[in-house]
């Protein structure tokens, strides 16, 4: 679907760019209305003049990211720190997606593995959470925008437009040639130029405009052999949840509910619809679609606010539950939380079996394990059924290829969340946040390279597979079964690995290229106390410039932040004790130790020393403090020229 040029046909654009009607029948349509301003009566009383306010303006970036939940901020940071000049496109006034105050989400990853444990995401989306843990300890949703906020906008390569929709994509041929996008609390139409766009907005309106091949609703079993799917296909999306808080208030509070309520049928209710817990919400009162969940998102907002007052007043009057009496509703949503709408097709299509066969992909890039979660069709409609389906647990992380992360038709279109190329029951697993973000950092950082090679993503995944991989792996991101073999980190080339003390682990097991324990094995160096020094030894000179080590941050125990403030064997509501906080480095240079860098106040699991360009035969690594363990442990030490 070849796109014209918008200002002769871009009504789409237009109409959300609210623009000026030109009426010529009784009754306006969309065929009445072009986008032009010359009419704009300003009379400037400071300028004492009368003009036409300047309303459009054109940017060129190397990469166009849409979407500023957990996977758009992680596919731009990417994009940015490997170096292509990016934008960030989002549609609401705060980051975070599903994650943000608006809707309050836990931004949960892998950690429902059969074993009870969390095998926690790293890379960006860690960075954000150890953020988050650093300057929001008060645990407060509105602070968290702000945290996500300063993380973004703290990257030098990267802009970040707020309150702005990709609304059309400008084609040529197979490829965007440019966005447009409406800026509603400015009144701008942009039009943002790129060689790469990457669409993470999970409704995915820019890669839909281009033309993108696209399905929405279920496929029949026999289309991929699914054991969960339905015999026949359908039309069913998984439905958007509105959530909701409550405060006791010390005090009895009565709740009246406002005219638009819908009487909660408790009777009828399934078991697992549980109440329990009801201080930090309810999370399947969640309404659905069986055709275009998009165009019906306004209706059911509606309904899910009446149904959410319908399930409070039954919490609060019903007087089946007494420890209510003094609690009020804190804070109501307004912005229904969705889990599904488009699926855009790419190379591969990831299936349910593709998952719980743990089949392995040579371009894997990300990976997941939340159970395949599927809710029920007709969401609160249907209370006689339980909210979701918990079809299948997994033991192990499951792999996520590359080939399902870029469009099979648009030839320099991306993308990451929930719209990736996978089925309706793949998507009941992967469309958690957490999981999401790794396959924005995924597509980030092979838009860099798009740039850098002047290619496409199709032949990144054909040509240069191997270095995406690498750089992730680099960028502490995870690939199972991956380990890392960057022939540029000369710490594998050190002829001795030795440590002050050890408890644990080898020192020589971090040039492995397995950054966690994994698989009931160990990759890892534990001091035996602090302060702790490890060593590198080579036979001749080496110039280096750059040391990179990753630190432990206990990736099996959740640092997303929870309503409940959860805090035990696999959760903390605080910094990871385990993670290095002091940290210095050394080089002998000429048979003398010289300092190269030191951090006091640590707050990443990569941490990065970079210095000019030194000539050394051994560097020295000095841990003298953590954020509370006794004993230091590293996973992984590299060193580059």
């Amino acid at each position: 679907m070849e796109r014209r040029d918008f200002f002769k046909k871009g009504t789409k654009a237009a109409v959300a760019a609210s623009v000026v009607p030109m009426i010529t029948t009784a009754h306006g349509g969309p065929k009445d209305i072009v986008y032009n301003r010359d009419t704009d009566k300003w009379y400037n009383l400071g300028s004492g003049k009368t003009g036409i306010p300047n309303r459009k303006k054109t940017a060129d970036y190397d990469v166009v990211v849409i979407g500023g939940g957990a996977a758009g901020i992680s596919a731009a940071v990417a994009a940015a720190r490997n170096g292509s000049k990016t934008v960030l496109v989002q549609d609401r006034p705060v980051l975070g997606g599903n994650a943000s105050s608006e809707m309050r989400v836990h931004l949960n990853g892998v950690n429902r593995l059969k074993n009870g444990k969390a095998e926690r995401e790293t890379g960006i989306i860690e960075e954000m959470l150890l953020l988050n843990r650093f300057c929001n300890e008060q645990e407060a949703y509105t602070v968290f925008d702000h945290v996500l906020y300063e993380y973004v906008m703290r990257e030098p390569n990267l802009t970040l437009m707020l309150n702005t929709q990709a609304i059309e994509a400008v084609m040529s041929g197979s490829k965007i040639k440019s966005a447009l996008c409406w800026q509603s609390t400015t009144e701008m139409l942009y039009t943002l130029n790129a060689p790469i766009f990457i669409d993470c907005s999970g409704d995915g309106l820019l890669a839909a405009t281009a033309g993108a091949e696209y399905r929405t609703g279920r496929e029949a079993a026999s289309e991929f052999n699914e054991t969960f799917a339905p015999e026949k296909a359908d039309g069913w999306q998984m439905g958007a949840t509105l959530l909701m808080s409550s405060k006791d208030m010390g005090r009895p509070m009565k709740y009246t509910p406002p005219f638009y309520a819908i009487k909660y049928d408790y009777k009828k209710a399934h078991p697992k619809r549980n109440i329990a817990g009801f201080q930090n919400g309810i999370w399947w009162i969640e309404l659905g679609s069986d055709d275009d969940i998009i165009a019906d998102y306004e209706e059911n907002r509606h309904r899910l606010m009446g149904y959410l007052h319908g399930v409070w007043d039954y919490i609060k009057n019903s007087g089946e539950f007494p420890e209510a009496e003094n609690f009020a509703l804190d804070w109501v949503g307004s912005l229904p939380c969705r889990r599904e709408s488009r699926r855009f097709i790419g190379d591969y299509i990831v299936s349910e079996k593709d998952l719980t066969e743990y089949k392995h992909y040579p371009d894997a890039v990300a990976f997941g394990g939340w159970p395949i979660d599927e809710h029920i069709p007709g969401g609160i409609d249907n209370i006689t059924e339980p909210p979701t389906h918990f079809h299948y647990h997994f033991h192990d992380l499951y792999e996520f290829p590359f080939r399902s992360l870029y469009s099979k038709n648009i030839t320099n279109l991306m993308f990451a969340g929930r719209n990736v190329s996978q089925t309706h029951i793949a998507l009941s697993s992967s469309r958690i946040m957490a999981t999401c973000a790794l396959m924005g950092q995924a597509v980030g950082t092979a838009a860099a390279i798009c740039n850098q090679k002047n290619t496409t993503p199709r032949q990144v995944g054909k040509k240069y597979i191997n270095e995406l991989q690498e750089q992730l792996l680099r960028d502490d991101v995870y690939i199972p079964k991956r380990p890392a073999k960057d022939p540029n980190d000369l710490a594998k080339k050190a002829s001795l690995i030795f440590a002050s003390t050890t408890s644990s682990g080898d020192a020589k097991l971090l040039t492995n290229g397995i950054s966690r324990d994994i698989d009931g094995k160990i990759n890892h160096w534990m001091s035996k106390g602090l302060p702790a020094e490890l060593q590198l030894e080579w036979n001749t000179p080496i110039a280096l410039t750059a040391v990179e080590i990753k630190c432990d941050t206990n990736v099996n125990r959740n640092i997303m932040m929870r309503k409940d403030s959860r805090n035990d064997e696999l959760f903390t509501n605080g910094v990871p004790e385990e993670m290095t906080k002091a940290i210095k480095i050394q080089g002998r240079v000429n048979g003398k130790w010289t300092n190269l860098g030191a951090i006091d106040n640590n707050q990443t699991r990569l941490i990065k020393f970079k210095f000019n360009n030194t000539k050394v035969t051994a560097i020295k690594i000095n841990i003298t403090e953590t954020y509370g363990a006794k004993d230091a442990k590293l996973f992984e030490v590299r060193c580059y020229a």
